[in-house]
């Protein structure tokens, strides 16, 4: 059995490599094609081309490097209909992804399953119908998306999200860290572009806020010069620089746990906070084309996944005209001062996404298996 698999950034190279991991469990003679990372890469994928390529986020993000996207889009579906694999499943990246599936396509009856679904629910409800032009299957980490996606003409399966099943965090570990007294962990995010936009706005936040906290930020190594430059006023300790990813990624784990309160860019980091059971602040911006495009389109009154899977609204949110660094501060003090309002919210979020259940990449990977012809 042959499957092409694609990733465009961390969270998916995650995502993809817990699916290799079961798919080989479920059919040990499967062979892999395909983009991703480092983990992807350690279960056996020759990389078609560096996945760093393809980490891009917001419309005006995209549009400097569209020709060399169009490009690599064009390569990599050639690629997928010379392999000829029982199935091609696209990882999020939708920008990249589904422009990948809709020439595949076009040039071949490959079955194609897209890993994540679209925040139809969020902004842009009409992605699905489209997406459901080229997607044959989708797998969902969240379970109020099924219905979502079945109403727009694809199958779909609830996965689980893979944040739910981390093994948890020892005592050991966090001591291993060093750190003494109250920790706030920063997270501005796993791209570049993320990194140069929070920056100032979250360290004048922490600044204003005057919190007796250490500051920890949980990196990558190939950001870790920059984020070391734009967050040195705060003098923090960098975590998760190991070349090892699995061992990077754990330590990240491990320094969330570790927290007593996190600041967060948005996104799939506020679900690994509500594992580690860190009261948070979230806090989003983007560029201003991407912000007046999206603001417009929103569909919901928070963009936070654990106020959506909890149904609650208590973790504090800023994103785009409210992310200042004022409000963040106030908000930080706040959450410090009573630490315990989130927690029931967090544990909720964390047994609505599967904790105690199978591994997600092994559901995902039977899901898969389940609905080949």
């Amino acid at each position: 059995m042959k499957v092409f698999v694609i990733a465009g950034e961390p969270s998916g190279d995650r995502l993809g490599a817990a699916l290799m991991e079961g798919l080989r469990h479920e059919a040990p003679s499967v062979t892999f094609d395909g983009i991703g990372g480092p983990l992807m890469q350690g279960q056996g994928l020759d990389s078609l081309f560096a996945m760093e390529e393809l980490s891009l986020m917001g419309i005006a993000e995209i549009l400097p490097k569209y020709r060399h996207l169009k490009r690599r889009i064009r390569q990599t579906a050639e690629a997928v209909i010379a392999a000829q694999p029982e199935v091609l499943i696209t990882i999020d990246s939708p920008d990249f992804c589904l422009r990948v599936a809709r020439l595949v396509k076009a040039g071949s009856n490959i079955r194609t399953v897209h890993y994540v679904a679209p925040t139809v629910w969020a902004w842009r409800a009409g992605r699905a119908a489209k997406m459901a032009q080229v997607i044959d299957h989708v797998l969902a980490l969240f379970p109020f998306e099924p219905p979502l996606m079945e109403a727009a003409g694809m199958a779909c399966d609830f996965v689980g999200h893979p944040v739910a099943t981390e093994p948890p965090v020892s005592r050991s570990e966090k001591d291993a860290l060093g750190l003494d007294g109250p920790v706030m962990v920063v997270l501005p995010g796993s791209r570049r572009s993320e990194v140069e936009r929070l920056s100032d706005t979250f360290v004048k936040a922490v600044q204003t806020a005057q919190l007796p906290h250490q500051i920890v930020i949980p990196t990558l190594p190939h950001l870790a010069p920059r984020v070391r430059e734009v967050f040195a006023p705060l003098d923090p300790v960098l975590i998760g620089l190991e070349e090892d990813a699995k061992a990077a990624a754990r330590q990240r784990l491990v320094a969330m746990a570790r927290a007593d309160l996190a600041l967060a860019a948005s996104g799939t980091v506020s679900l690994e906070l509500a594992a580690a059971r860190t009261p948070m602040v979230i806090a989003y911006d983007m560029n201003w084309i991407s912000r007046q495009i999206i603001s417009r389109m929103l569909l919901t009154d928070t963009v936070t996944l654990v106020n959506l899977v909890s149904e609650t609204r208590i973790v504090p949110e800023f994103i785009g005209k409210d992310c200042q660094p004022p409000l963040i501060a106030q908000a930080l003090r706040d959450v410090a001062a009573a630490p315990q309002a989130q927690l029931s919210a967090l544990d909720l979020t964390m047994t609505r996404l599967g904790q105690g259940g199978d591994a997600p990449g092994l559901r995902a990977a039977r899901a898969v298996l389940a609905r080949l012809p």
